[in-house]
């Protein structure tokens, strides 16, 4: 079973803030901290995020499992920038008879840093939310009805077509398909997808056809109001655009 809702059960401020300010607040952060160019400025923005992630009172376990999936990434870059990237003018340094790179060092902290701070910002403040209420807040702000459409759709949908997917995997299995690295195996999971994705698009067509029957005019209304309340909104909007004005100005005067 797929589930992208791990975080957003709780009772935590964060938990029952408006989502709007939540995301508004959180494309404001990472857009800084996605730009920055100094050691300061992401620094300021891990430790935001450290002390978000524990408003929101979030399993540290948990967390840290999504941090491994993605420091393993970073992980390559330490392996290969300071061996390959350089700069005019900077120092090299001689380790077990290794040229590497200050700069190529340099670049793979700050990069591990603003990686970091960007995921506690997102677990934070998005993953607190759940999809259907991340869905309803875009159409709130204003964005393409298309667009949280089909992020409404998607989440509802990747579920069943997952458990489609397994139902035919195991007919296969049933039937002594072994997977290996043979033509009849790329054959076995090429039917595969082509009947998964048939089989989409014909529950697709259905759920249009339910939906049209019940009355639907392209817009999605929620069955419960947004948790929390608008003050609660506003707390956070200001306290975390402070925030983003204290990074910014730790980029531009240090």
């Amino acid at each position: 079973m797929i589930n992208f809702e791990q975080f957003s059960q709780g009772n935590s401020f964060l938990h029952r803030t408006d989502t709007r300010a939540k995301i508004v607040s959180c494309a404001l952060l990472t857009l800084i901290l996605a730009l920055c160019q100094n050691f300061s400025t992401a620094l300021a923005g891990l430790l935001l995020g450290v002390v978000l992630l524990f408003l929101a009172r979030l399993s540290l376990l948990q967390v840290s499992k999504r941090l491994l999936l993605v420091n393993g990434f970073t992980l390559f870059l330490w392996l290969m920038l300071p061996l390959t990237y350089s700069s005019a003018g900077q120092p090299m340094a001689d380790i077990a008879g290794l040229e590497l790179s200050l700069a190529g060092i340099r670049l793979a902290t700050l990069i591990t840093l603003k990686s970091n701070a960007i995921i506690l910002l997102f677990i934070s403040l998005t993953a607190t939310s759940t999809v259907a209420q991340l869905g309803h807040a875009l159409q709130r702000l204003r964005l393409s009805p298309r667009l949280c459409m089909l992020l409404l759709f998607s989440y509802r949908y990747l579920t069943v077509i997952h458990q489609e997917y397994q139902r035919l995997y195991r007919a296969a299995t049933l039937r002594a398909f072994s997977p290996a690295t043979n033509l009849h195996t790329y054959k076995t999971f090429g039917n595969l997808l082509g009947m998964l994705l048939v089989k989409s698009w014909n529950r697709a067509e259905r759920v249009q056809q339910a939906m049209v029957l019940r009355g639907f005019s392209g817009r999605f209304y929620p069955l419960y109001g947004e948790a929390g309340n608008r003050s609660d909104g506003w707390l956070l909007s200001v306290g975390l655009i402070t925030g983003a004005i204290g990074l910014l100005l730790l980029e531009f005067w240090l």
